[in-house]
């Protein structure tokens, strides 16, 4: 933006120009184009330095590089960074260990996160590899709702490696997050307000005891 040429700072003899509607008022003298900026109170701003010739236009400057502002801010704020999370398993991993990490990569995926799943083989466990493929491509079915094979099991020195990718996006998953959090909310009020009528319903009604009695 703080390049972008406006006004006296356009050096060039003549240039294409366009009304602050969009309207294409043609090849016009620098000097006409800045002569018409005037008239109507308005910059002539440079959009398209590299055409031939440059391309300027009517506009509110000041505006302009306002709403670019907020336009920037906003795709900054809306951006989602990239994040992968890491697992690692054994090869012989017993089931009880095994769900509780698959438990870990679905709450991973389902927040939108990629997973880098790392199988660590010891010993004698390294002229097996074929255990570590199959665990890897048991745990990729394992969770094939949640996520996909972003890149392949392949072998890295004494590991084996392979990361999932989330089929639901970083921000679809944070948006879910927050509706799953407003409900809960509700649900918790609603019941709050109820709680006091079911009490009050409950409550046994006395009865005036009969005369003489």
């Amino acid at each position: 933006m703080s390049e972008t040429r406006i006004n006296d700072r356009i050096r060039v003899p003549q240039v294409r120009l366009v009304g602050p509607n969009g309207e294409q008022v043609g090849i016009v003298k620098i000097e006409e184009a800045l002569r018409l900026a005037g008239e109507v109170d308005l910059d002539l701003v440079e959009v398209a330095p590299m055409a031939n010739p440059p391309v300027c236009k009517l506009m509110d400057f000041g505006k302009f590089k306002y709403e670019a502002d907020i336009k920037a801010r906003e795709s900054r704020k809306n951006q989602v960074n990239t994040v992968i999370k890491e697992i690692k398993l054994r090869p012989k991993i017993d089931p009880h260990d095994y769900g509780t990490k698959k438990g870990h990569v679905e709450r991973f995926l389902n927040a939108g996160d990629k997973v880098k799943v790392t199988i660590m083989f010891r010993g004698r466990e390294q002229s097996r590899p074929e255990l570590g493929y199959r665990l890897l491509q048991r745990l990729a079915e394992d969770v094939a709702d949640i996520g996909f094979v972003e890149s392949a099991p392949k072998q890295d020195g004494r590991n084996m490696i392979m990361v999932l990718g989330p089929t639901k996006k970083k921000a679809e998953a944070k948006a879910q997050q927050r509706r799953n959090r407003d409900e809960a909310t509700s649900a918790t009020e609603t019941h709050a307000a109820q709680a006091p009528q079911a009490t009050e319903a409950a409550a046994p009604v006395d009865q005036a005891t009969p005369a003489g009695s």
